[in-house]
């Protein structure tokens, strides 16, 4: 593992989105692989996870806004963004692939300072595995429309997932192929119109079959029954998620999500009763492209508020 500035051949050009996305990342190396991630500004360290098929780009507004008064960090996880794209040869693609990958870069960065968490999606998961494992790293955490628990009883993922999770052949060629699952996200995940930019932006690490590969590999990773590769790390997350009560949390929800729904926010609020909550009635699943200053503006003001 270490540091370094070459950066692995991306397959697209930033020019048509760099303005709102300018900033000059870093790299490091984890068995070869180019592990791209952001630091900006200086302070307290704040750490941003994304999810699937977002990339550091989701954050752009956050890391704007934060940035001006804390250390923002932002990676791409492997198969994302700006980081490098390897084949299953190279790589897991496993949840447990993506903690360890997080752990190799905080321990790179060797951060003094407790660690403040923003989740996302799979960052969620991601995330609170890591919390959990060190849990004497972390500071504070902002939820945004993610899970760190199985699904509540008797939900059930939407069947657009299911269908791709299972391997059905014809699943894996549309979003290999033809890209529906980063393509839909852009009207599904979202409930007011994105610009061109935007939109390029967000699509732009995910422009062959080859860069599509890790979109397919975390929906084939959602963990349904203890047969499931990742569903024993899913569980120690569920069981042990009441080790992290006495962290300040706050919880942003855009209530428009068709996966991550009222049940799931109920569930959160079920856990942490004493969470700071705001609701986003008219945002959907890509909450900070909905409601990037308000809810910029909400965490800019817990973060400030919650001390360490």
């Amino acid at each position: 593992m270490e540091a370094t500035q070459q950066r692995p051949a991306l397959g697209f050009k930033r020019n048509s989105f760099r303005d709102i996305y300018p900033y000059q990342g870093h790299y490091l190396s984890i068995n070869d692989l180019g592990y791209h991630y952001l630091d900006e500004g200086a302070g307290q360290p704040v750490l941003m996870l994304h999810g699937n098929p977002t990339w550091s780009f989701y954050y752009r507004t956050l890391v704007d806004t934060l940035s001006r008064h804390y250390r923002t960090i932002v990676p791409d996880h492997i198969g994302c963004g700006l980081s490098e794209k390897p084949d299953d040869t190279r790589y897991g693609f496993r949840l447990e692939d993506r903690v360890s990958d997080l752990e190799k870069l905080i321990q790179h960065l060797a951060l003094t300072q407790k660690i403040s968490l923003i989740l996302h999606d799979w960052g969620g998961m991601i995330g609170l595995a890591f919390a959990l494992r060190h849990p004497e790293s972390i500071g504070r955490i902002t939820i945004l429309n993610t899970a760190g628990f199985l699904p509540p009883a008797g939900k059930r993922i939407p069947w657009q997932l299911q269908v791709i999770r299972k391997g059905h052949f014809m699943a894996a060629i549309a979003v290999l192929g033809v890209n529906i699952f980063a393509r839909g996200a852009l009207y599904m995940a979202t409930r007011r119109k994105l610009t061109p930019k935007v939109k390029r932006g967000l699509l732009a690490p995910y422009n062959s079959w080859h860069n599509r590969l890790a979109v397919l590999k975390f929906v084939q990773d959602i963990p349904i029954s203890p047969n499931d590769p990742s569903y024993s790390l899913v569980k120690f997350v569920d069981d042990n998620l009441h080790q992290l009560k006495d962290r300040p949390m706050l919880i942003c929800w855009g209530e428009r999500d068709f996966v991550f729904d009222g049940d799931y926010l109920a569930e959160w609020c079920r856990r942490f009763p004493q969470a700071e909550v705001h609701r986003f009635p008219d945002a959907g699943h890509y909450i900070l492209e909905d409601a990037p200053q308000r809810v910029s503006t909400r965490i800019l003001d817990f973060l400030q508020k919650n001390p360490f």
